[in-house]
């Protein structure tokens, strides 16, 4: 449970995205377009050049993309933004404005961008070969003409950045998948290739498993593609298929960034209207009543595993189980006040820094102490999945039923199935469903909330 698994190049989208941005800003001061107000048109077409963008997934090129992928997506790209620019006539009124500066302009930035996006392209690939960066490792599970295929694309395509581990051979006697997870987890391989055609559905399902909980990509070699469901993600690395298990809404560039700038707004909105004048009040009653600090900070899992400090109003007598325990119901370490603000979830508003600085999501599932994480990751299929995303402050599972404390098997297996749920179907509209019916339970008083 130690592996964290990467997020590859998480800066390179950025700064591609800041230089094709910087070429469509820069070239508006290069004609002589006669607009009534430049700044005006600048921001204009930098607004819709990010949105094209996202709908268009202009910067979602795969590593094992052909340069023939590249060509569409910009002709795609600046045909809808031709479309923007010359709209801009008729929607602020400027007839007046040079068309052929604006054609200038167009082709301007349609050359410029193009050689960036082809030579980045170009350069990245040049990149993994020679210097072995943005690697991935990877191991293939099966011996047959696909899987052949593929580990010697991954041999010789250096370019893709792909660092092939080792192949498992299903026909030999001594094979078994345990030696197989121990090989990932102790090597740190972070994609998992498997022939559909030599493992039983025994085995698929535990390799399933073992990726879902250990944090892994798993990716299927298929034997007949027309088999399987039209929901899977089909790619092509040359001329082999590849199918990917899971889709996850929120690895989408566009959602993320929504889902961001969501948590942004509305976490600055109840830090500004809120916790701006709650905190003096229910700091003066938390120290009024008990010695200690008027906030609880705990570690917590988070996004890809990885542990981060979460806030909350001091609830409890400072203790030394504060950490490893759950409250319980009559719980003699919560305080009077501690009673109060946990039954209406005042004590979970600091979260909220959270949210601001990244670390949290407003909805997403609900983050547990690190002895309970590490323990229910072994015991409860499917638990680590709900790392593929940021961890929230209320979540589906917790309007569902299962907030609080976990007093059976089932209430964490409930917990799991509804987060799965959420990662896999996730949407602007149900985190605003699940919000909207957080604020109404506590509200109305919820069971478990003590």
């Amino acid at each position: 449970m130690d592996y964290k698994r990467g997020r590859y190049s998480s800066l390179m989208k950025p700064l591609f995205g800041f230089i094709d941005l910087t070429i469509v800003i820069a070239s508006t001061f290069l004609f002589a377009l006669n607009v009534s107000n430049i700044y005006l048109f600048a921001g204009y077409l930098s607004v819709f050049w990010v949105i094209i963008c996202f709908k268009n997934h202009f910067y979602e090129v795969e590593r094992h993309a052909k340069i023939t992928h590249i060509i569409p997506l910009l002709v795609r790209q600046m045909f809808f933004f031709a479309i923007v620019l010359y709209t801009y006539i008729g929607v602020f009124k400027q007839p007046n404005i040079s068309r052929l500066g604006l054609a200038n302009y167009l082709g301007t930035v349609f050359v410029l961008i193009s050689v960036v996006k082809i030579f980045t392209f170009l350069l990245l690939r040049r990149y993994r070969a020679v210097f072995k960066g943005n690697i991935r490792n990877v191991i293939v599970i099966g011996q047959n003409e696909r899987t052949r295929q593929l580990i010697k694309i991954f041999k010789t395509r250096l370019d893709f950045g792909y660092s092939f581990m080792k192949v498992f051979n299903v026909r030999k006697s001594d094979f078994c998948l345990e030696s197989c997870f121990t090989y990932i987890i102790d090597n740190e391989v972070d994609e998992i290739y498997f022939s559909v055609a030599e493992l039983s559905n025994h085995q698929i399902n535990e390799l399933i498993s073992f990726a879902d909980n250990n944090l892994r990509e798993l990716k299927f070699i298929p034997d007949n593609k027309d088999i399987f469901s039209k929901k899977l993600k089909y790619e092509y690395y040359d001329y082999i298929p590849i199918l990917s298990l899971r889709s996850i809404p929120l690895q989408e560039s566009l959602n993320k960034y929504v889902k961001r700038l969501f948590d942004i707004v509305f976490s600055s909105f109840v830090i500004v209207f809120v916790l701006s004048w709650l905190t003096p009040i229910i700091a003066i009653l938390i120290k009024l009543e008990s010695k200690g600090p008027v906030f609880f900070k705990q570690s917590r899992n988070g996004f890809n595993y990885i542990e981060f400090d979460c806030y909350k109003f001091r609830s409890m007598m400072v203790n030394k189980d504060a950490n490893l325990h759950q409250a319980t119901k009559q719980d003699l370490r919560v305080t009077k006040v501690g009673k109060f603000i946990r039954k209406t979830s005042i004590d979970e508003l600091p979260q909220f820094f959270n949210v601001l600085f990244g670390s949290m999501s407003v909805v997403g599932p609900r983050p547990h102490m690190v002895v309970h994480t590490n323990l229910y990751a072994i015991k409860v299929d499917k638990f680590m999945v709900r790392h593929f995303v940021k961890p929230g402050i209320t979540g589906l599972a917790q309007i569902s039923g299962y907030r609080g404390e976990v007093e059976t098997d089932k209430d964490i297996i409930g917990r799991v199935k509804y987060d799965i749920f959420y990662i896999e179907n996730w949407s602007l509209l149900l985190d605003l469903k699940i919000i909207f019916k957080t604020f109404s339970n506590a509200v109305e008083g919820e069971e478990k909330a003590y």
